[in-house]
């Protein structure tokens, strides 16, 4: 999978604001039996995104027509607590999303989502709601700021990460950047 590097980001929000989503929440036990990162994205939320006869649930905000399209997710505190199951991450992404602003994330997760090209945001409540009120915003990563057309708010990330994400680079890309190196090493071994 191509990683495209985050810089300036405008996209469509959808505000879940549950507190202490889990990754049982985010991604079922039941669905985790897949061997590559894709494939996941139908699962994401699954029971509470379809109802008992597997039709959509009207009441669960990304399910909502206006909401449709979204890359953002604005929600609650505690983001992806519970087990630290990378399939969390690979099934938001694979459902569309991008960006995760919350109050708080996991340390797994927050990882994850970095690893996985998503960028989490931590606000706060106040910040998050205000946010969820308009239907797209802009988020400048360089600049570290989440923007409405009314305000603009600033968000802290590790410079490692941030590095990452704005040249679209993982960890392998990394390592291949130092090949000749490793070749050297390797024929001395």
């Amino acid at each position: 999978m191509e990683i495209q590097p985050i810089k300036t980001y405008t996209g469509k929000i959808v505000p879940l604001f549950n507190d202490n989503i889990d990754t049982d929440q985010i991604i079922p036990k039941v669905h985790l039996k897949r061997i590559s990162k894709t494939g996941f994205g139908p699962f994401a939320f699954d029971e509470w995104r379809y109802l008992p006869d597997g039709s959509d649930n009207p009441d669960f905000n990304p399910n909502i027509p206006k909401y449709q399209g979204a890359s953002i997710l604005i929600t609650g505190d505690n983001f992806d607590c519970g087990s630290s199951r990378e399939h969390a991450a690979w099934a938001l992404k694979d459902f569309g999303l991008n960006i995760i602003i919350t109050g708080s994330f996991s340390d797994i997760f927050y990882i994850n989502c970095t690893k996985n090209a998503m960028l989490p945001i931590c606000l706060n409540k106040e910040q998050r709601e205000h946010l969820a009120k308009f239907e797209q915003i802009t988020i400048d990563l360089p600049n570290q700021t989440v923007s409405s057309p009314e305000k603009s708010f600033t968000f802290n990330i590790d410079e490692t990460w941030k590095n990452k994400l704005i040249n679209g680079l993982d960890n392998i890309e990394i390592t291949l950047k130092y090949e000749d190196l490793i070749e050297k090493y390797e024929k001395t071994c």
